[in-house]
């Protein structure tokens, strides 16, 4: 058990409002007045979730991008945000970090409700915080799986990871691949379409292969994924070549932002029409079975599980 599930365990006892869900998602609902609110809070931290070097635009633009993500994992729409801002001593640093923000909050239709400002001690890493509040009608957990279930995921996988790897130096690429980690684009429109065909939905922000154990988890079933439909996109392929191993990578680096999904059969083809209609990339990975576990398999075979299934604090 790591360290943060460790202590998400302790919280558990402290979290009874039935909004907390259990602490097992990665949001919280609360019904007030016919609606249905959802909240989350999201931290990015220097050299954990962003470079030193990275252009603070692109640090605004994350923050938001991470939090509204789990909104949209959970169909919602985006109704404003809080903000806990660490000055960063450099005017100019934060008056680029605020043009990144804004650009995100104007884009995704999130309205800044405000927030916090603290000046951290000299030498500290950088840290912001936000909490996301959305609306939604239908809010699917990640503990809503069920055998026979079909498993999705959008977009393509391992393009951000790429992408750190270009912006530390550690290897050349298209421009795209670094775009794809300091500006992702959480999918909040499809997430909203999908919530009500599906049985369980969160996003991928930690890697296919760990949140897919979250969700297998939290349903308490066993989920089986297919290694060869892992959605590789052009570049990296490019990059990495379209090899088992290079499919593996892509399923265990984080900052994908992309939905991940359980459906029964009888959803796919609304589903398909959704993508469709919303010109979204979907891909079906795998199935989830009765059990517990995760399972990673190649044209049906079972393969080993790498040593790291994804990012864990």
């Amino acid at each position: 058990m790591s360290g943060e599930s460790d202590f998400i365990d302790r919280l558990r006892a402290l979290a009874t409002h039935p909004a907390a869900r259990g602490l097992t998602d990665d949001a919280a609902t609360f019904s007030h007045g016919g609606r249905t609110l959802v909240f989350t809070h999201d931290v990015i931290v220097e050299n954990v979730h962003f470079l030193p070097s990275d252009p603070p635009e692109t640090i605004g633009w994350k923050l938001v991008a991470a939090n509204l993500s789990d909104l949209a994992a959970k169909g919602a729409k985006p109704t404003g945000a809080l903000m806990a801002y660490s000055l960063s001593g450099d005017s100019d640093w934060d008056a680029r970090f605020a043009e990144g923000l804004g650009e995100a909050l104007i884009k995704f239709g999130c309205p800044l409700f405000g927030g916090d400002t603290v000046r951290a001690p000299e030498g500290a890493a950088r840290q912001f915080g936000m909490t996301a509040i959305g609306e939604a009608e239908i809010v699917p957990g990640r503990d809503g799986a069920s055998p026979g279930d079909d498993l999705w995921i959008s977009g393509t996988l391992g393009n951000a990871g790429l992408g750190l790897l270009i912006a530390k130096g550690d290897i050349d690429g298209p421009d795209t691949l670094l775009e794809a980690y300091r500006r992702p684009d959480p999918q909040l429109e499809l997430g909203q379409k999908l919530a009500p065909l599906v049985s369980a939905m969160m996003d991928v922000s930690d890697g296919l292969l760990i949140d897919a154990r979250r969700m297998a988890e939290a349903s308490e079933v066993a989920i089986a994924i297919e290694s060869i439909d892992v959605p590789l996109s052009e570049d990296f392929v490019v990059v990495r070549g379209d090899t088992r191993e290079a499919s593996v990578e892509a399923a265990t680096t984080g900052d994908d932002y992309q939905l991940l999904f359980a459906s029964p059969p009888r959803s796919r083809r609304q589903i398909e029409t959704v993508a469709e209609d919303l010109d979204a990339q979907i891909q079906c990975v795998g199935i989830v079975e009765a059990g517990a576990g995760l399972v990673l398999q190649e044209g049906g075979r079972p393969l080993p599980l790498p040593d790291s299934l994804g990012w864990e604090h």
